[in-house]
């Protein structure tokens, strides 16, 4: 039986949240994961300075242990927080550029023209006020494992979009000193205190146990998944149909379900939740109710993959 609210608190009780948010973080961002663990990833927000709400960072559950992970988004908005910001410039070079790069002083000659040809490489340039630049220098070949790692549909499908990242997270945390560690997944009694939310202690200098999105210990195929399972469980604890699904994916992303991304699914299951709220406000009003006794037909499970959204 799930948990009930019995009265909306509003007061912050661990870092900026309060336990309406940290209610919403549980049901939704962090479903699946088990008391200990929540504390330990309400405690790397709090931590760290990232906001799951915006995508900053999100965690991922499969067979009873939790994958922490930091977006682009997050090292970004941890970079922009830093003395002297000045931003992260980020270019892949393709093999018909103009490309040269002085080791001596950092110094980037590049020069484009179409066709460009397949991408060779790539850099990214962080500055900072008082500093000198940090410059990340690639070669495709340097990155190539991560086509056959367990992100590999990622990488394949959008190989350009990801090695940009790539690029820019090692700049950025190298220029802004932003540690980040890429540790195992966390089990299921990683914490071993199961008391209240204040009692956890993690500090910023121990390991938080951080996968960051393009690293080696997720599969997203499986994650993606779960994430489909977990909202048909809701759809059918909110008694919502299939044509419900369809109309919010249409509304809020335009897109057909087997083309949302996990971020995007994750913020699915937000936007149902507030579709179900929406529903219980209008229920207030008492209305003329005639019963009909009948038998249930059996409810089909929704098939997400092979589900066509006809796009206007």
């Amino acid at each position: 039986m799930a948990n009930q609210v019995a009265a909306v608190n509003t007061d912050k009780i661990i870092g900026n949240f309060t336990d309406m948010e940290l209610t919403t973080i549980k049901n939704t961002i962090a479903v699946g994961t088990s008391d200990e663990q929540f504390k330990l990833f309400v405690q790397t927000c709090v931590n760290s300075g990232l906001n799951p709400f915006l995508n900053h960072i999100y965690c991922i559950v499969y067979g009873g242990k939790m994958s922490v992970q930091v977006s682009v988004e997050g090292i970004l908005s941890l970079a922009r927080k830093t003395q002297g910001y000045k931003g992260v410039k980020v270019q892949l070079v393709h093999e018909n550029d103009e490309f040269k790069f002085n080791a001596a002083n950092d110094e980037i000659l590049h020069n484009v023209g179409f066709p460009r040809g397949k991408v060779i490489g790539g850099y990214a340039i962080a500055k900072r006020e008082g500093f000198d630049d940090v410059v990340t220098l690639m070669e495709v070949s340097e990155i190539e494992h991560m086509k056959k790692s367990s992100n590999s549909k990622m990488w394949n499908s959008w190989f350009n979009d990801m090695f940009k990242k790539h690029l820019t997270k090692r700049a950025a945390k190298q220029q802004y000193g932003i540690e980040i560690t890429e540790d195992e997944p966390i089990g299921s009694s990683a914490v071993d205190d199961a008391g209240s939310y204040e009692r956890v202690d993690i500090t910023p200098n121990k390991s938080n146990q951080i996968q960051v999105e393009d690293g080696e210990t997720v599969d997203p195929e499986v994650e993606l998944k779960n994430k489909w399972e977990e909202i048909n469980k809701k759809l059918k604890g909110y008694g919502m149909e299939p044509h419900d699904l369809i109309a919010i994916i249409q509304q809020k992303f335009n897109k057909k379900p087997v083309d949302l991304s996990l971020q995007q699914i994750a913020a699915l299951s937000k936007f149902i939740d507030l579709e179900h709220a929406e529903r219980q406000k209008k229920q207030t009003e008492p209305t003329q109710v005639i019963e009909v006794v009948a038998e249930e037909p059996e409810r089909e499970e929704i098939d997400f993959e092979n589900m066509e959204l006809e796009l206007v």
